[in-house]
């Protein structure tokens, strides 16, 4: 029985479906091209499109525009503004990594931008992960449940947006959202020596604890910490390192009745 005339049949009728496959991709792809409305416009209508987008919260067309403008007309008027828009477009959309990733991209390109302090203004709330108008209403007990690497990437962003543009208009909003992040590392020390001292860990809370009382000695969290030491001092049964402990807290509370009220 010769089965060469089969299979060859097999053969052409299968690259006969792959070709047609082929074909009806190829119309399909290009009837889609055909179909975007804006393969024709300029630069300005594309930004004017993509700005009424933004002022819309509508933040996935916005970026759709940004993307197009950017994409075509990379060296025109409108491209710098574009791509800064596009940073805050992507952040809002949810995109916070493609913001990060969008705002280091203009700072490596125009490192002395007159727009440079509100780029890293965004790449610090992008970097934290949040909506503007969320992180406002957040606590600093609820900022302590947040990543701890996130907060303390974004105070280092805050910090060098302060450093280099102490007058920029985002500066006072930078300084204020440091002394929130500062008090959110000090609470999720404090919240990990405490879990270490529920488990009767108590060497490495009291490396915790001691970590809230040399870096954030200006916080309120510095005394219950000092507290939790004297604690774990008595759990070990070491009694003289806990008065020795408790005597700093009341000397501490000395000195902070002794301030002038402002």
């Amino acid at each position: 029985m010769n089965l060469a005339n089969p299979f060859k049949r097999l053969l052409l009728r299968t690259g006969a479906l792959i070709a047609v496959s082929l074909a009806t991709a190829s119309c399909s792809w290009l009837q889609s091209l055909d179909q975007d409305p804006t393969l024709d416009w300029p630069a300005d209508r594309l930004y004017t499109e993509a700005r009424t987008a933004l002022d819309d919260s509508n933040w996935t067309q916005a970026k759709d525009y940004y993307q197009k403008l950017e994409a075509r007309y990379p060296f025109g008027q409108y491209a710098q503004q574009a791509q800064i828009e596009l940073i805050y477009a992507t952040w809002k959309d949810g995109d916070a990594p493609g913001a990060v990733q969008a705002a280091d991209r203009f700072l490596r390109t125009y490192p002395n931008h007159q727009n440079s302090d509100y780029v890293m203004y965004l790449k610090a709330l992008a970097t934290l992960n949040e909506n503007d108008s969320w992180f406002a209403m957040l606590s600093a007990e609820d900022l302590a449940e947040r990543d701890a690497n996130a907060s303390r990437e974004a105070f280092d962003i805050f910090k060098e947006l302060v450093l280099r543009y102490p007058n920029s208009r985002f500066a006072p909003e930078a300084r204020r959202r440091m002394h929130e992040l500062v008090l959110a590392q000090a609470e999720h020390e404090l919240k990990t020596a405490e879990y270490y001292y529920v488990r009767h860990a108590y060497v490495a809370a009291i490396d915790r604890a001691q970590r809230v009382v040399r870096e954030f000695q200006n916080t309120p969290m510095r005394d219950d910490a000092l507290e939790l030491i004297a604690k774990c001092y008595d759990e070990l049964q070491l009694s003289e390192l806990a008065d020795d402990t408790r005597r700093i807290i009341e000397l501490n509370k000395d000195g902070a009745r002794a301030q002038p009220a402002r």
